[in-house]
């Protein structure tokens, strides 16, 4: 059957969309953020073992080549992720979108709907396909969390079925959008157009970082992108970068100040933005 590797799975979330919902976190992402606050989730375990010698509950095994690990001795510690020179995690289940389902149907009645994140989740449409299928026949909305870079128009039945997709908009600039994530964002600006055209853009968000984030260039290209309606119903969310969970050059670095946020939440209201939030 098919399955998807699953990071995590948060039985209540209020940050991952509107109202309560299950937060469900696939493994692995196809760009590299160097301000990623989750870098445990980007690359799959490649069995190399340096998580299981000092795990202090005894949680981790090596068995034919991978690692193994044990969820009921498992104490939770995270010294595994810590110290993973791959940006993965061992803990990590493969899952069908049955087996999901019947995790996020602990919750009902609590929640609103179910969110897919990452990792991307982008990289497993037809997972996500028959998830949104299931969770549809309780009444659940069913949203992506998505970098942007998987060309979501070459998939039109999952746009179908989703409601929603939260996009990040990660810089504008083709040059500083490669030096942030190791690629382009050529797929990200035609996701912008196409998931406003098909009324399925949610939301926008900006990680702001000076000196490493065009933020302003986002704010501008995504005005001069979308029409004024779409700009005016469309949530924007600026979110000072924070080093929690960050890994490498950018895990001290300071967050941007208030006075920073408050330029840029003045500048996409000249934009025509009204609906904006800083978090």
């Amino acid at each position: 059957m098919l399955t998807a590797p699953i990071n995590k799975i948060l039985p209540y979330s209020v940050v991952d969309g509107p109202g309560n919902r299950v937060a469900i976190f696939v493994q692995k992402c196809n760009i590299h953020c160097a301000y990623c606050h989750n870098p445990e989730t980007q690359n799959l375990c490649s069995g190399c073992g340096a998580c299981v010698e000092g795990c202090p509950a005894g949680a981790l095994k090596m068995e034919q080549g991978r690692v193994v690990w044990d969820e009921k001795l498992c104490c939770g510690c995270d010294r595994c992720i810590k110290v993973c020179p791959n940006h993965a995690s061992p803990k990590v289940t493969p899952m069908t979108a049955q087996q999901v389902f019947a995790k996020v149907c602990e919750s009902i009645p609590f929640i609103r709907g179910i969110t897919v994140s990452g990792g991307e989740c982008g990289l497993y449409p037809e997972f996500l396909m028959e998830l949104f299928r299931l969770a549809h026949t309780k009444g659940l909305s069913c949203l992506m969390d998505s970098n942007g870079t998987i060309d979501l128009s070459r998939y039109p039945e999952l746009m179908e079925i989703c409601d929603g997709v939260m996009l990040d908009v990660k810089s504008w600039k083709e040059e500083t959008f490669r030096q942030l994530t190791g690629s382009g964002n050529e797929v990200v600006k035609k996701n912008l157009k196409y998931l406003a055209d098909s009324e399925k853009l949610t939301e926008v968000r900006i990680v702001c970082l000076p000196g490493m984030v065009d933020a302003e260039d986002c704010i501008l290209g995504i005005s001069r992108t979308l029409s004024g309606e779409q700009i005016r119903r469309l949530p924007l969310k600026l979110i000072r970068f924070r080093h929690f969970g960050v890994k490498g050059a950018l895990e001290n670095h300071p967050s941007p100040d208030l006075a920073y946020m408050q330029g840029l939440e003045a500048l996409a209201r000249a934009q025509g933005f009204e609906k904006i939030l800083i978090l």
